[in-house]
């Protein structure tokens, strides 16, 4: 039985696919142990959506290595799309890129047989690497069951056809590719099976799932946004019909699939988490202009109005990126306004890396790494004062939170759990709660990012 080491980095999407692979591994009889035991094969599922993502996969990969010379280094996913680096690493056996790690069983097979009868490569042997200029169906995976037992994410789409100049993305995942419905709605089904309450919908880029589901026909297709907000609604809305699937809870959205029409047949469906993701990035109309973003803060204030004129203080949550190049103090200064106006549950807060390969990375006017830091930080006092008034907003109400685990604080027993926004809260209980649905009144907190029930 050979022993399988693996480890994630990087996005959702990324720690679905490994989830996928670590189950087919598992089927196939191999031992999965933790990435820092010695291992026969390491499996690293990297990330490259900036420099300092690439050093991570490429310090993973090394550290790999090190642990047995005589491993298998397999290297997955994103990084291993960017060009030849991967494959002249001398950490790097077998690299994988995004189109086929569906196939990881037998072409990792094929792969030890070939070294077992002498027929190895003096580089990293590169299978299966996608083009992200052609066309290529939508690459099926299927989790059966959730390693978090009680939520499960859920992979419904691939690619992305933005193209923003900050973001190398497109060039490594590919055109949208997006998951049948019925493919959905069967792992919904068995994960529900499983005992998971709630799914996540993600995706590279959720909002533009069944694009090129629609067959072609001759006159003018619907306008892009209304298309793609019908296709991810019915997806929703079937999703919404399934059996012991409680929460539907969605990934990162853009602003412009939030139209009245959406947000009110959202509201409809009881099951979706009023907990919304819209991708800002900056709050400066000239700024996002130069990130080639698809709108402007005016019109994604708007789609922010929209979601709580149907919700009661819906979660919102947003990135937002510092030190774009050429952003100056006023344009920051227009961007913590424009912030402060909107009134986040929570921001995720990101200095901005250059990224060889993408448009800014060319552009005048880099920012020092001193600015960014100071305005990242600026920005996090802002996230946190935001976080708080969301959570005391909350005091009083009575909230039905999914308990998943145990915990003790200060020696005292609690189960743990998130709202339907996706407010972490605490229960002081003996009992074991976990993958349970209760209200419960929200009451105080018992640490600053967790709110306290009773």
């Amino acid at each position: 039985m050979k022993r399988v080491a693996l480890h994630n980095l990087g996005c959702k999407v990324n720690a679905y696919e490994l989830d996928v692979m670590r189950q087919m591994l598992q089927e196939e009889g191999y031992k999965i142990v933790p990435f820092d035991e010695p291992a026969d094969i390491y499996i690293v599922n990297t990330c490259t959506v900036t420099n300092i993502a690439d050093r991570k996969s490429r310090q993973m990969l090394h550290k790999a290595r090190k642990q047995n010379r005589e491993a298998v280094v397999v290297a997955v996913g994103c990084y291993v799309q960017t060009g030849k680096d991967a494959c002249e690493d001398e950490s790097i056996d077998l690299a994988i890129g995004n189109h086929q790690k569906n196939e990881l069983i037998p072409i990792l097979e094929t792969f030890l047989q070939n070294r077992e009868n002498g027929c190895g490569h003096t580089e990293a042997e590169r299978v299966s690497i996608l083009d992200p200029e052609r066309p290529v169906p939508y690459e099926e995976m299927t989790l059966r069951v959730s390693p978090e037992h009680t939520r499960a994410f859920l992979k419904i789409q691939d690619g992305c056809n933005q193209f923003c100049s900050y973001c190398i993305i497109p060039y490594v995942r590919g055109r949208v590719r997006s998951r049948r419905p019925e493919a959905v709605c069967q792992e919904a089904m068995a994960l529900a099976d499983t005992g998971c309450r709630e799914i996540v919908l993600t995706g590279i880029h959720l909002s533009s799932y069944g694009m090129d589901l629609v067959e072609k026909r001759s006159g003018e297709r619907p306008g892009e946004t209304a298309y793609k907000e019908e296709c991810l609604l019915r997806l929703i809305e079937k999703l919404h019909e399934i059996k012991g699937i409680e929460r539907i809870r969605l990934g990162s959205l853009e602003p412009r699939i939030v139209t009245e029409r959406f947000a009110e047949r959202l509201s409809g469906l009881a099951k979706v988490c009023p907990h919304f993701h819209l991708s800002l990035q900056s709050g400066c109309d000239a700024t996002l202009k130069r990130m080639h973003r698809q709108y402007l803060a005016g019109e994604y204030y708007e789609k922010v109005c929209i979601l709580r004129s149907v919700y009661t203080d819906p979660a919102i949550t947003t990135d937002v990126i510092v030190g774009f190049p050429g952003e100056t103090e006023e344009e920051f200064g227009q961007t913590e306004a424009f912030l402060d106006r909107v009134g986040f549950y929570e921001m995720h807060v990101f200095k901005y890396s250059r990224r060889q390969g993408t448009i800014a990375a060319g552009m005048p006017g880099q920012i020092s790494d001193v600015v960014k830091a100071r305005r990242s930080e600026a920005l996090l006092e802002l996230d946190r004062r935001q976080s708080r008034m969301y959570r005391e907003r909350l005091m009083g109400r009575e909230k039905a939170v999914l308990f998943e685990e145990p915990a003790v604080f200060d020696g005292r027993q609690y189960m743990l759990g998130h709202t339907m926004e996706y407010v972490k809260a605490a229960l002081p209980s003996e009992e074991n709660l976990s993958n349970r649905i209760l209200n419960r009144k929200i009451t105080g907190f018992l640490q600053e990012n967790i709110v306290l029930l009773q």
